[in-house]
This record gives structure tokens, sequence and C-alpha cells, in this order.
């Protein structure tokens, strides 16, 4: 390229719009550090007590029209909250959920967001590793809780997809449609998970040069699974739309895998609602958010320690 166009080499990528990369190697580091500082400094939190979670597992948001207004400048936090999330999907099914409150937050959406703001004081250096492989495989997550808005009872649907033991992409939304079963919520769920597995299949194929293996999706819906497989399992899938089974072609032609996965080992569950304590640290360290600050990478056989400390 500089053969071509005028060019400034800068080095390795060290700091991009907000996310801090170091580049060694034993792989690479995304953390937000210094930008997750700024949104505690903006809010007056940057002197308030560290907690354990984002959110309380017994709290249910509403919109609560009973409720006081508060500022507005909720909103603006909350739209820093998720220029987070590029390296934080821990915060994302919190940060999802006051974000439907967006247009009009209310007392207790004030007291939610607090509680997101405690957590990320202790939790600022947090990030994601991505380790050096030799060998590429792509593998995804797809869970959904059934029915948890207070206000339509819509589902949480998500999905999360590894490069190897890496995260690199996620997303944890309200579902569009209502569903009327468990099994339809999940299959839909998967069906987008599937999506985003092809369009992952392809662009990573045009990177490395080379055709990419069938992506593995796992699910924790056994019913669900069956459905992808078989054709004339008609008694559940009767009030699906046609176009959910997109997953089931692409099972067909074997651009996807599904296999089933036990609940307690489902890295997705914490991109669909708020967990306990113990539970949140455990999905916490599956889905591969950790304290970068210390990180141990394996390099030609050998443990390498990496320690970052602050400018």
């Amino acid at each position: 390229m500089a053969g071509k166009f005028d060019m400034s080499d800068l080095g390795k990528l060290t700091y991009y719009l907000g996310i801090e990369v170091i580049q060694h190697e034993g792989g690479i580091i995304l953390k937000q550090d210094r930008y997750a500082a700024k949104i505690l400094e903006e809010t007056t939190m940057d002197d308030c007590n560290a907690v354990h979670t984002p959110m309380d597992a017994n709290v249910k948001l509403s919109k609560a029209q009973e409720e006081k207004n508060i500022d507005e400048e909720c909103r603006m936090s909350i739209g820093c909250l998720r220029y987070l999330l590029h390296t934080r999907p821990d915060l994302s099914f919190s940060v999802g959920l006051l974000s439907r409150y967006m247009h009009e937050p209310k007392e207790s959406h004030g007291v939610a967001l607090k509680q997101i703001l405690r957590y990320l004081q202790g939790t600022r250096s947090y990030g994601l590793c991505f380790k050096k492989m030799e060998n590429v495989k792509l593998i995804g997550f797809s869970d959904s809780s059934h029915n948890v808005d207070e206000d339509d009872g819509r589902s949480t649907t998500c999905h999360i997809f590894y490069l190897n033991e890496s995260p690199i992409t996620w997303c944890s939304q309200k579902q569009e449609t209502m569903a009327l079963s468990s099994c339809e919520v999940e299959f839909m769920v998967a069906t987008e998970a599937a999506k985003q597995a092809v369009w992952l299949q392809e662009l990573l194929g045009e990177i490395t040069g080379r055709p990419c293996e069938r992506v593995l999706i796992l699910i924790n819906n056994k019913s669900t699974i069956a459905l992808t497989k078989n054709l004339v399992f008609h008694g559940r899938s009767k009030d699906i739309y046609k176009r959910y089974h997109f997953i089931r072609e692409c099972v067909a032609n074997e651009q996807v895998e599904v296999e089933h996965v036990p609940g307690e080992e489902q890295k997705a569950d914490i991109l669909t609602k708020a967990l306990g304590r113990i539970k949140f640290k455990e999905m916490q360290y599956l889905i591969g958010v950790q304290d970068v600050s210390r990180v141990d990478f394996k390099f030609k056989g050998e443990t390498v320690g990496l320690s970052l400390k602050e400018d």
C-alpha cells in the first residue's frame, strides 16, 4: 500500500477511538480502561464503592409511568456505556435493558444505572484477550430468556461467537416478535445465530484465503435442536414463521452444525438476564472477560506472564 499511496508508518496500533490495544508475541489485548474512567468522572461516580454485579438478579425494570422522570443526562451516560460494550460483553444485558427506556428514564432506571457504574468502578481493568493459535475454528452459542419483559412479555435473545477461545462478536436484544413457547423462541434465536455464522464463515474465508469449516452452534434446548434437523416436527413448529427455517437449510447444506450444551456451560446465559453474584462470576469467566492487568499466555509451549501497569 505504501508503494501506491502516501502513507506514514505510525507503528503498531495502541489506541483507537477509546479502545486500548496491547500487541505482543502471545496475542492481543483489548480494553477500555481510560474510557471507563472518563465515564465515571463525567457522572461523578469516580469515588463510588464498587459492587460485584452490574444488576441484581431480582430487579425487574419497566416503563414505570407512575414514577418521576429523571435528568436527561442519563441518556448520555447510557450511550457512553453502549460504546463500552466493544470490549465488555458482560455488560451487554444490563446496558441493553436500560437502553429500552432511554426515551423517558424514570427513577428506577437511574438506580439501575448507578449500579452499573459502581460495577464498572471495580472492573475498569477488565477486557478481552486474543491468544495466538495455529488452528482457526468458529464456535457460537445462542440462548434466550422466555417472556421476561415486564411491559410486553417479549424475550431477550442473544448469541456470541468465538474464534477459538476468544469472543469476537455478540448480541443481546429484545425479540422483535412474540414467541408462543420456549421452543419457538429458542428456534428463532438459533436462526439469527445461523445467519451470523454464515456471514462470519464467508468473512473468515476471505481473510484467510481458504474455505472455513462449518460453524458449531451450541444450544441448551433439545427440542430446538430436533426442530433444526427434523422437517416433520410439525406439532411444535406450526406457529413459527417460515423465514426462521433458514437454519434448517444451513444444517442440511453442512454450513452449520447444531449441538446441545448443558445450561451451566451455556456461555450466552450472561447476555439474557441478570444473574446472582456467584453465577455471574462463573459466566463472566466462561465468556472470556477478565482482568487484563495481569494475563498469562501460552506461547511456543511456554507460559508467558504479561503485567500491564497504568501510565
